[in-house]
């Protein structure tokens, strides 16, 4: 064997007790599984103690661009994430034409920076997995992001797609999911993606379910409008037959206090109909995005110039204040802003440093400003390429939803910024340390379940997400009784503890807790199928 794992307290991803093992690794699979003592190798990994679990699997993950230009990675790999889905909410690289690229860079720079000097060289799905299979630390899978397919064939306008602009949308999807793509995307309260309507995403639907694929969406609101929100989406999957993921499924904001029973209840109704349902969490109380996504809809027509021209217009200035302030701007969930909620994490501009960290009313008021004066100046100065944390979460429903039978972990984390949301680091062990060993909430067995076959299984993929011969080796080794995460809102690239080895592909990307240099990963694509 090329690796032995001796004596492991194997935990294999389907639920049941954890057992003892020598688990043999050759070739980048799992060769044999044996009692302790049984097998040798080139190498063994004494695992007296430890647990041995498949990889984790990141449902949500916004590595798009830094797992290439960044390609150590260790935020995820450090944490156990051996894969990674990509492609989220709507919003990434591929496909495009130079104009759809240029307009997606700047428009998401706040997300995965712009970095000068990057490489290019892709268009379609089929030549951005062939990127990535040049070599990145842990595998990823590709949803086609509905935002950026509607901007390259209709644009960023407000408006119905024609029946040619859908027949278009219809033949890229078609094409990008032949090419290797899981399924599709939406964000579906950022521009254009929001300006879709239930019947364009259905069509939509139709052609993800016939390639055997799924959608995964943000949906049009996590605050006033959740329920509806959710309510909508699998509505689209009843009548068109496709699987369903919701992603980070909360309940946010003051309305939704306490409410995650109605969410599940409506989920369960729907299961029990049959559906196609799964969904994803993070296991913290704040989200994070970009700054300007908070502007209402209408304000972000035409991209990114016609937005800083409508911010820079005094008579503009006013009209989208009274949206954020009173009516709620379904950028903002339809729930008027609360700036003492709002904290900006990161920035483009040196000299805006100092706003890191400060919520927009302590920065305005420090500037002697109103605040949404002072936010407008902000994305402006920045180009609309700033981000921030939005603490509006609730821990009741954080722990009700992550109960749920068909819940997995996605981070959603971003990885750039001066203060990023810690859960880019953290995600993974602060399930099996905070909400296992410490408040008991999920099982140790159930857990790994939630964070490995489970979401396996929504990806389609035979031959991962569980300790099994002739399965990938992607695993992780860990100690179920120091494993925590240490990033924090205030130091939030801090690597995780008790986590000492990651295997992807059969190599160590983690070893006796330090990163090698290898980069094992690459682009999996889902097996093509001909649409009936």
């Amino acid at each position: 064997m090329d690796i032995v794992v001796h004596g492991a307290r194997v935990v294999d991803g389907d639920g049941g007790p954890g057992y003892l093992a020598d688990v043999g690794i050759e070739r980048g699979r799992i060769a044999e599984i044996a009692e302790p003592g049984r097998l040798s190798g080139k190498r063994t990994i004494d695992a007296g103690g430890l647990v041995l679990a498949p990889g984790f699997i990141d449902m949500h993950a916004h590595s798009d661009l830094q797992i290439l230009a960044a390609p150590d990675h260790t935020a995820k790999v450090s944490q156990g994430v051996t894969l990674e889905v990509i492609g989220q909410d709507g919003l990434s690289y591929a496909p495009v034409d130079d104009a759809t690229l240029a307009a997606v860079r700047a428009q998401i720079a706040g997300w995965n920076d712009d970095p000068p000097g990057f490489d290019w060289n892709w268009r379609s799905v089929a030549e951005y997995l062939d990127r990535l299979d040049t070599g990145i630390a842990a595998n990823a899978a590709y949803l086609v992001p509905q935002g950026t397919l509607r901007l390259l064939c209709v644009g960023y306008e407000d408006r119905a797609a024609t029946d040619t602009e859908l027949d278009r949308m219809r033949q890229v999807l078609g094409q990008s999911l032949e090419e290797g793509a899981f399924g599709m995307s939406s964000g579906l309260t950022y521009t254009p993606g929001m300006y879709a309507d239930t019947g364009e995403l259905a069509s939509l639907c139709e052609v993800v379910a016939a390639h055997g694929g799924f959608y995964s969406p943000h949906h049009r609101s996590y605050g006033a409008g959740a329920l509806a929100a959710y309510a909508e989406m699998i509505e689209i999957s009843k009548i068109t037959g496709c699987p369903l993921h919701l992603a980070h499924a909360t309940m946010n904001f003051s309305v939704n206090k306490g409410k995650a029973a109605d969410l599940l209840s409506m989920l369960d109704e729907a299961l029990a109909e049959r559906c196609d349902i799964t969904l994803d969490t993070y296991p913290y109380l704040p989200g994070s995005t970009s700054l300007h996504a908070l502007l209402p809809s209408w304000a972000m027509e035409g991209g990114v110039a016609a937005t800083l021209e409508r911010l820079r217009d005094p008579a503009q200035r006013t009209r989208i204040r009274v949206v954020l302030e009173e009516e709620g701007s379904d950028g903002c969930h339809g729930v008027p802003v609360d700036w003492d909620t709002i904290e900006i994490n990161g920035v483009r501009r040196a000299d805006n440093a100092h706003l890191v960290g400060r919520t927009v009313t302590e920065s305005a008021r420090a500037a002697g400003q109103q605040p949404t004066e002072f936010y407008f100046d902000v994305l402006v100065s920045e180009e609309l390429g700033s981000s921030c944390l939005m603490h509006v979460g609730h821990e009741e429903n954080v722990q009700a939803i992550m109960r749920h039978r068909v819940h997995t972990g996605g981070s959603d984390g971003l990885l750039v910024g001066a203060r990023p949301h810690p859960r880019a680091w953290g995600t993974f062990p602060r399930y099996l340390g905070h909400y296992v060993r410490e408040l008991g909430v999920l099982g140790l067995e159930e857990c790994v379940q939630h964070l490995t076959a489970r979401a396996a299984d929504r990806l389609g993929l035979t031959d991962r997400g569980r300790v099994r011969e002739g399965f990938a080796a992607d695993l992780v080794l860990f100690d179920p009784e120091t494993v925590a995460d240490t990033a924090t809102f205030d130091e939030p690239r801090q690597q995780a503890v008790g986590i000492p080895y990651v295997l992807v592909n059969g190599v160590p990307v983690i070893d006796d807790g330090h990163r090698t240099d290898a980069l094992p990963g690459h682009a999996l694509r889902k097996a093509p199928r001909t649409p009936s």
